[in-house]
């Protein structure tokens, strides 16, 4: 199963970094959120990404390229041979597609991109600027137990985002995105999807969590797959320090693979 990660936005609000490059290549612990998430969907046995870049979309795909040597030792001989050797090399087993969706292109816009990459298959998406310690393995186990095309990861991180209004079998009764109700659940991302909603997407201008997600809710097609645990995106500069911190405490829950 491929994982779709969305790196292509501009990262306004956190602007202190995000004017040098995309906001999921922004460092925590010496490493790009992007590859924390993709650390973290690796533990659990899924290795194959496709990112959907845009702004910077340069930027990520140099540091794929140059992987090696953010990751290993290296000795640069100028001598007759004039080489690079690398040594204890730090590789993971990742096969990775960076896909430039356009700079100004919606998040569905973006997803709709890559279908020629996803074909006939359900696959994993999720934000370039979110870490949480959602069991992946479990949150599939769900999905494939519901009937629906989207699976969400649901949590509640108080009022500075949207509802879901959800039946207690964990269907979606409606979607409304960025809200201001306190306590309420909202879309985590982390989520499981079904190839037919390439068919929800008609072009660049579409908002994946507007359209797409709205009518899977209305046609019964969208659930909720309910997490207690940790999530924590990374919107503002504050957001970065609380997780520095954590990582710096060794207390990150979602740094599993150490």
């Amino acid at each position: 199963m491929k994982v779709v990660l969305l790196a292509g936005g501009f990262g306004t609000r956190i602007c202190e970094e995000s004017y040098l490059k995309p906001k999921p290549m922004i460092e925590l612990g010496g490493y790009p959120i992007l590859w924390h998430i993709m650390k973290y969907y690796s533990f659990y046995g899924y290795h194959e990404f496709i990112i959907c870049a845009g702004y910077k979309q340069h930027v990520i795909k140099e540091y794929f390229a140059n992987y090696y040597l953010y990751r290993s030792d290296v000795t640069f001989d100028f001598g007759l041979k004039n080489e690079m050797i690398i040594h204890d090399n730090t590789s993971e087993p990742w096969k990775v597609t960076i896909v430039d969706t356009g700079l100004n292109t919606k998040t569905g816009g973006r997803i709709k991109r890559i279908q020629k990459y996803i074909g006939d298959e359900t696959f994993l998406l999720t934000y370039g600027d979110g870490v949480c310690d959602v069991p992946v393995d479990r949150l599939i186990a769900f999905h494939k137990n519901h009937d629906g095309v989207v699976t969400l990861t649901a949590i509640q991180p108080g009022g500075r985002f949207g509802t879901l209004d959800m039946l207690a079998n964990g269907k979606i009764k409606s979607f409304s995105e960025k809200k201001k109700e306190d306590g309420g659940w909202i879309n985590g991302g982390y989520m499981v999807v079904e190839p037919s909603v390439f068919d929800m997407i008609d072009g660049d201008d579409i908002v994946f969590e507007r359209e797409p997600l709205e009518l899977c809710a209305e046609k019964n097609l969208l659930n909720a797959y309910i997490h207690n645990g940790f999530w924590q995106c990374m919107d503002t500069l504050r957001d970065k320090e609380l997780l520095e911190r954590l990582i710096q405490e060794q207390s990150a829950p979602w740094i599993k693979w150490q």
